[in-house]
């Protein structure tokens, strides 16, 4: 887990180093201190007067680290911390459900504070995101009290109402929340 790095922003030496990946993310705040992603092969876009490369190029003599080539499609964008990126990703997705459902804006951000609850306690990883939103706007409707059902979520979203069932039950159980029965 800690590699003797200090994050350049919380000061923090809880770094998880992931060779996998190629990256290396500060635990406590997120921020993304290395990520040389090494793409094995090489894509190629009609630029219009011809194609140009997409991709990373790394050379054999480079002491690690990458060099941009083309376009820098698997570029982490510089300073963008991964976790600012995935809760807008989860605004994002979580506003269209909302909507979807004819939910205002205060389910929108109840359903994002749960899903901000999830992340912070790593529930989120092994699972879909599409099955995460969906659990976590079934949670914030079952906790307020609207008429929506696991299957109208799930209808919407076009997943499973069995999938989506269990990531609901995992996420409450692991977040404590306190489900109030479906009314009568």
């Amino acid at each position: 887990m800690s590699s003797g790095v200090k994050c350049r922003n919380c000061g923090s030496t809880d770094i998880e180093e992931d060779n996998a990946r190629g990256d290396r993310v500060c635990t406590n705040c997120g921020s993304v201190l290395e990520d040389s992603l090494i793409v094995s092969e090489v894509q190629f876009e009609d630029a219009g007067h011809g194609a140009a490369a997409i991709g990373q190029f790394v050379s054999a003599d480079s002491a690690g680290g990458a060099t941009n080539y083309g376009y820098g499609k698997f570029q982490v964008g510089s300073g963008s911390e991964s976790r600012e990126v995935t809760i807008k990703k989860a605004k994002k997705e979580i506003t269209h459900l909302c909507q979807q459902l004819q939910l205002t804006q205060h389910y929108i951000d109840t359903a994002l504070n749960f899903f901000r609850m999830a992340l912070i306690r790593h529930l989120t990883r092994g699972r879909k995101s599409t099955h995460i939103y969906a659990a976590c706007v079934y949670i914030t409707c079952r906790t307020e009290g609207t008429s929506h059902l696991l299957i109208d979520i799930s209808d919407v979203q076009q997943i499973c109402s069995y999938e989506l069932g269990r990531t609901y039950l995992k996420l409450s159980n692991a977040l404590c929340i306190n489900i109030p029965s479906v009314g009568k």
